[in-house]
């Protein structure tokens, strides 16, 4: 068992718990999977048969890691080795074996989330796809079937999603078709109705683990508890303080719920072996404001090193070239870079940090997402943009002739082709009668026309409000990033009065070329994306209210998400904020965010009022409210950490209060 010596002590707790619930809260750059994979070898040490462990993960990748590197610690030659798979596959096999029992057959056919789109849309085309999906997803998840969503329907959308969804349903079982939410589902069902079968499946997996719990949903907790029937042998592994994927459906409770729900003993892993004492000070003092988390603290094994940059700029121009002429100058100075990345929280950021890293002839791998001008929204509106300046640009005309939706379909189209001869299809639109049409189609098409004639007239200043006024393109999607980027767009065009349409055109083309292929790229990547990388050199930008955190998000997510960019960090984190952005089609002032605060790296005014040795607003024998207990006069003022904390007397109840949480009287 030498592979215990290789583990601190906290982690060694962890990996010798054999019987019993256990929890390993397992803070960023913790050993987390080291720990994991060294129990389940120590298990099979000591004898355990194989097939009585049962090891979930989220990917097929993590799940294949972990089972090669707990075998390579033992000399393990049991004719069947550990199961390790994610959620989705143990539903698949288990179904495969059970699913006669709810008189389906095993010949069952799994649909992927195009085939699942394809079906919707042979279903209905009224609601976009992409929404629908979400939605069914979420009612699955929830055990909501069509007739419980109808009758909790409040508009005339969500009936009508009602009746896609039983729609929908009857077209799997009619074809024996499984999405990926019924492996889930499914195999739920089959359990809670047949105990037997429970009691048996429970015996089988003895030893049951779990990566990644803080990512778990309401449907995979059930399952857990089925799994978990006839024993409490169950070990997750996770970190509540990284819980970011809550609008996939992600239950943050279940992680904070677990000790109580399995009566389970709580290991916590605090010393980080990533990242310096500089960095995780300002991620523990940023997390410290959530409420709803454990109480746990990282610890640098790693040391001090370079204290955290803030780069301030005017506008996200500015913020792109400082940060290129940074990495250019890391690479000349012989750093890889792959171990340099730049983090955002919203899709939209991309456009300005790519155009400066093309400027500065910096190849970039944009992980997990589409470079900005190859996504739909902004080839739509380049199209349209080609189509004002070359109105016989065919190609482009068909990519928006129906974008927004204006009832031209395929059929349309083809006849506007047959009819047109040598003429594009503008000019045959214009000159031409239209008659073989039906009259709403021929009305449409020559409306387009005349908007697409007036639009070309117009500088490219006037353009995005024009474009928005006549088409109202970015309203058009329904997906809050698409409306951001085609916004992003427009703020670009905006900056680049200095040409004409087609001088602006022509430097896009240039720009929008596929850089050249290498293994030696930076990352460029949403803060989502990022989760489970380190990088030796961290750029976080759109460091605003509004932008990062989100006006209209959870904030304690917004916070975890700030967590996870923080301590993506080993060596060098610089966090970037601007004075001002493009919002909604114009440029707009913009403040700090509030998490550069929290997270002890600058005074804002509110902070300074409240740290000052006086008590800054607050003064000995002043009067403060509290909402709950009133009215009282402050006794004593202190310190707590980089709080003020006030000793108030509501009334002869003598009570420390910080003084976040009262105003004064």
């Amino acid at each position: 068992m030498d592979f215990l010596n290789e583990l601190n002590d906290a982690q060694k707790e962890a990996a010798t718990h054999i019987d019993g619930a256990l929890l390993i809260l397992a803070g960023a750059g913790s050993g987390k999977t080291k720990t994991i994979t060294t129990r389940l070898a120590y298990l099979l040490s000591l004898g355990i048969d194989p097939s009585n462990t049962l090891t979930l993960t989220f990917t097929n990748k993590a799940a294949s890691e972990m089972r090669e590197r707990a075998l390579r610690m033992i000399d393990n030659n049991a004719a069947h080795p550990p199961l390790l798979s994610t959620f989705h596959k143990f539903g698949l096999m288990f179904l495969k074996l059970y699913i006669h029992l709810i008189n389906r057959k095993n010949t069952f056919v799994i649909i992927d989330s195009d085939d699942q789109k394809k079906i919707l849309k042979s279903i209905s085309t009224d609601l976009p796809m992409s929404f629908v999906s979400k939605e069914i997803s979420k009612y699955k998840n929830s055990f909501l079937n069509a007739d419980e969503v109808f009758s909790l329907a409040k508009d005339t959308t969500y009936k009508k999603l009602a009746h896609i969804y039983d729609k929908y349903q009857k077209y799997l079982l009619e074809n024996n078709l499984v999405d990926f939410d019924d492996l889930l589902l499914l195999t739920y069902t089959i359990l809670n109705e047949n105990d037997d079968l429970c009691r048996e499946i429970s015996d089988k997996y003895q030893y049951i683990m779990v990566d990644e719990y803080q990512d778990t949903n309401e449907i995979q907790l059930l399952l857990l508890k089925k799994l978990c029937r006839t024993h409490n042998n169950i070990c997750v592994v996770g970190d509540d303080d990284q819980s970011i994927y809550g609008f996939r459906g992600a239950n943050h409770k279940n992680i904070l719920n677990f000790e109580k729900d399995f009566d389970a003993k709580v290991i916590k892993l605090e010393t980080n072996y990533r990242s310096t004492n500089q960095i995780l000070k300002a991620a523990n003092s940023l997390i410290s404001f959530n409420k709803m988390r454990y109480d746990k603290k990282l610890k640098s094994a790693l040391g001090d090193g370079k204290e955290i940059e803030l780069l301030k700029s005017y506008n996200e121009m500015a913020e792109a070239e400082a940060i290129a002429k940074r990495i250019k100058n890391l690479i000349d100075r012989g750093v890889n870079p792959k171990e340099i990345a730049v983090l955002y929280r919203i899709n939209a950021l991309s456009r300005s940090i790519e155009d400066g890293l093309r400027t500065h002839g910096i190849t970039y791998k944009l992980v997990g997402g589409m470079r900005f001008y190859e996504r739909e929204e902004i080839k739509d509106l380049i199209s349209y943009l080609r189509v004002f300046v070359n109105p016989n640009d065919d190609y482009s005309f068909k990519r928006i002739i129906n974008k927004p939706k204006r009832g031209i379909g395929k059929t349309t189209i083809l006849k506007l082709e047959e009819a047109k001869g040598n003429k594009s299809f503008l000019e045959f639109i214009k000159e031409d009668d239209l008659s073989f049409l039906s009259k709403k189609a021929a009305k449409t098409l020559k409306d387009l026309e005349k908007t697409i004639e007036f639009l070309s007239s117009l500088p490219i200043e006037e353009l995005p409000e024009a474009i928005e006024k006549t088409l109202e393109l970015s309203t058009s999607y329904k997906d809050e990033d698409k409306r951001r980027n085609v916004e992003e767009f427009y703020g670009m065009m905006h900056e680049r009065k200095d040409l004409n349409l087609r001088e602006f055109l022509n430097e896009l083309s240039l720009e929008s070329d596929q850089d050249k292929i290498t293994d030696e790229m930076i990352n460029v990547m949403t803060i989502h994306a990022s989760k489970g990388l380190e990088f030796e050199h961290l750029f976080v930008i759109g460091m605003e209210e509004g932008f990062f955190p989100l006006n209209e998000a959870d904030i304690e997510e917004e916070r975890r998400l700030a967590y996870v960019a923080i301590t993506r960090a080993k060596k060098e984190l610089t966090l970037s904020y601007v004075e001002s952005r493009y919002i909604r089609g114009q440029r707009s002032r913009v403040s700090k965010s509030r998490f550069l605060t929290e997270a002890g790296l600058i005074k804002g005014e509110r902070v300074n009022l409240k740290e000052a040795p006086s008590g800054g607003m607050f003064k000995v024998g002043g009067l403060v409210k509290h909402k709950v207990f009133g009215t009282g006069r402050i006794l004593g003022i202190n310190k707590a950490g980089n709080k003020t904390k006030l000793k108030i007397d509501f009334g002869h109840n003598i009570r420390e209060i910080l003084s976040d949480f009262v105003e004064k009287a």
